[in-house]
């Protein structure tokens, strides 16, 4: 109640104020979430405290894991069996997964702002996961023995796994397993497919252990069943001293590997494509990875069956059960399964911001990489920034929070392709096919004189409606309107500053749809321009653009945020669920949207919209061109 009674004295008190020192001083809890230690959704790592560890090294105490040699058959994804006896068993025993095995050889820097006591700590490196040692056996602490499996991906290094007593706040280590490790611990692995510049270029992004000294990374592909072409690749990568502050250059800092980018270029339309990763090693021998496939992109304008689907603040979780003791992503392994399933009934992914809500715990991006792989190896996988990925303090982030962990956007704009002029500023254009995409970045300055708004405006008014009638706009934060609790605590209903400058060019350009995510459910909002809604319908729209229809799409995964108890009246559906959204384009005169929730693939909303190209040509309020009458 004390949180609750704070936001709304500062919201009276600045009732009338858009200035940013509001929107940041607002944006302190704006996922839900208070600054202290142990909130819900709070990063499960984050609660080892893991500098406070101390030698308890027992003989009467072992830990094995086999098999010891991984992925024999090329496999990037194993389970290990993990023995414990222990002759002091106790409730809050727990098992860390470590990477590389030798983890108390890590180097120490420094918590920002701690107090240099003189004496380096024992541990300064977080596990990649744990369990409790009862996760599976509740009878352990009377038996002192029990058995655990985890889950592990090929990350680059060793793994071991170390049993700590005292529980997470004062962690006793008591005994380190054997070392253990995938075949080929750096190959290439986790292809992440994104649209290049142009319609006819497909980007390949992967993740290896082989720097340019030690192989020279490529694509190998072409049509199904046809000669093959190779492609070079870039490669890139980032230091500890590229992270903005801890946990990413701290406890959570991991070896990222390298990036290699690949562009394959002058695609035909609609046409399936094989591509594998290859890397030739300095000897002269190549080492690949698996084979997969895509389908390019439509040409811009193509009338053809063409589907999307979109969602936010996903996040990952773990299939063995390691690290969920804090619920944090309790809808991510649903999302992606059904995604999964229905592979063969979609084209291209927009996933709008918050990924793996790693908050600075770099393995986690592996992780991640890992869970999505099935999706991204096959679909274009495009992504917005979000808080999660980019916010921390005098960083050029437009929020001055601590939201990403120190990560400050570098591991989304290094680990991931977009087509945007310049990464750092994470907005850019797509087509595919009859649907124009402006996908904005919320964590930059969007308003009005900003660089941004002139790229939003630029993006909106290049679309040649007659050709690519479906004018799509994309950003993390609520732009637009959602009847969230919190938003609804300020009276905006909105991000503070969201619509002010934003709505007339949605309202010029006749947008037909903005999504948005950061608020963890789903909500559809009317056809509306300036706090009215402007068509009466329901389920179909026909003719005339009149207004935008503002769609929040933020359940992939991460904890659910409730909705107001204020009556919203624009408000046409609200959902607290996990869902994503997927549109499918007929022809360039009918569209149908579908909200589907995560737990059974099932549609709960829809709409449709027909429309010919008159109707977006048609003269609207604040949205018509300027006339003259004949001499």
């Amino acid at each position: 109640m004390k949180l609750i009674a704070i936001v709304i004295a500062v919201a009276v008190a600045f009732a009338c104020s858009s200035s940013l020192s509001y929107s940041s001083v607002i944006r302190k809890h704006s996922d839900g979430k208070e600054k202290g230690r142990v909130v819900v959704g709070e990063q499960p790592l984050s609660k080892i405290a893991i500098h406070k560890t101390v030698a308890a090294l027992r003989h009467s105490v072992s830990v094995k894991a086999s098999p010891r040699l991984l992925g024999t058959k090329g496999e990037d994804t194993e389970w290990v069996e993990v023995r414990l006896r222990n002759a002091q068993p106790s409730e809050d025993d727990w098992v860390g997964v470590f990477s590389p095995a030798k983890f108390n050889e890590s180097i120490c820097e420094p918590e920002p702002g701690a107090l240099d006591d003189g004496e380096t700590p024992y541990l300064c490196t977080s596990p990649i996961k744990y369990k409790y040692a009862n996760f599976s056996n509740l009878n352990y602490t009377n038996a002192g023995k029990t058995t655990l499996n985890f889950q592990l991906i090929n990350q680059r290094a060793d793994f071991s796994f170390a049993l700590f007593t005292g529980g997470l706040d004062n962690p006793k280590l008591v005994a380190v397993s054997n070392h253990i490790s995938f075949a080929n611990p750096k190959a290439p692995l986790y292809p992440r497919l994104a649209q290049g510049k142009s319609w006819d270029i497909m980007t390949v992004t992967w993740t290896s252990g082989y720097s340019i000294d030690e192989a020279v990374p490529f694509v190998e592909w072409g049509w199904k069943g046809h000669t093959q072409v190779r492609s070079p690749a870039g490669t890139l990568t980032f230091s500890r001293g590229s992270m903005c502050g801890g946990p990413a250059r701290t406890v959570g800092w991991r070896d990222p590997g390298f990036f290699h980018t690949s562009f394959l270029k002058d695609l035909w339309p609609n046409t399936v494509y094989t591509y594998r990763m290859g890397h030739i090693l300095s000897n002269g021998s190549y080492v690949w990875s698996k084979l997969y496939s895509f389908k390019s992109s439509p040409y811009p304008g193509q009338e053809s069956l063409q589907r999307v689907i979109i969602f936010g603040d996903m996040g990952k979780a773990e299939r063995d059960g390691s690290n969920e003791y804090a619920d944090y992503q309790p809808g991510s392994l649903n999302t992606t399964d059904r995604l999964i399933e229905d592979l063969d009934n979609y084209d291209i992914v927009f996933h709008i911001g918050d990924l793996p809500y790693a908050n600075g715990y770099i393995s986690q991006w592996d992780q991640f990489t890992a869970q999505v792989d099935p999706i991204q190896s096959a679909k274009p996988y495009m992504i917005a920034s979000g808080n999660h990925e980019r916010d921390w303090p005098n960083s050029g982030s437009f929020y001055d929070t601590n939201d990403s962990g120190g990560e400050c956007g570098v591991l989304a704009e290094t680990m991931y392709y977009v087509p945007a002029e310049n990464r750092a500023k994470f907005w850019y254009e797509t087509d595919y096919g009859m649907f124009h995409f402006c996908i904005a970045d919320s964590e930059h300055d969007w308003r009005e004189g900003s660089e941004q708004y002139k790229f939003i405006e630029k993006c909106l008014a290049s679309a040649d409606r007659q050709k690519q009638p479906w004018l799509i706009f994309v950003a993390h934060r609520v732009l637009g309107y959602s009847s969230n609790s919190w938003y609804g605590l300020e009276g905006s209903f909105e991000e503070p500053m969201g619509r002010e400058s934003l709505q007339k060019l949605w309202q010029k350009y006749k947008v037909d749809i903005a999504f948005y995510g950061h608020v963890h459910n789903y909500e559809r909002i009317c056809p509306i321009y300036q706090n009215q809604c402007v068509n009466s319908e329901k389920s179909h729209y026909s003719g005339t653009v009149n207004g935008t229809i503002h769609v929040v799409v933020g359940g992939g995964g991460s904890h659910l945020s409730d909705f107001t108890t204020i009556d919203t009246f624009w408000s046409i559906y609200k959902d607290l669920d996990f869902g994503f959204v997927k549109m499918t384009a007929f022809n360039r005169s009918s569209l149908l949207f579908e909200y589907k929730k995560s737990s059974d693939g099932l549609v709960y909303d829809s709409f449709t919209i027909s429309r010919d190209y008159r109707d977006v040509l048609a003269c609207v309020h604040d949205g018509c061109e300027p006339t003259t009458l004949a001499a």
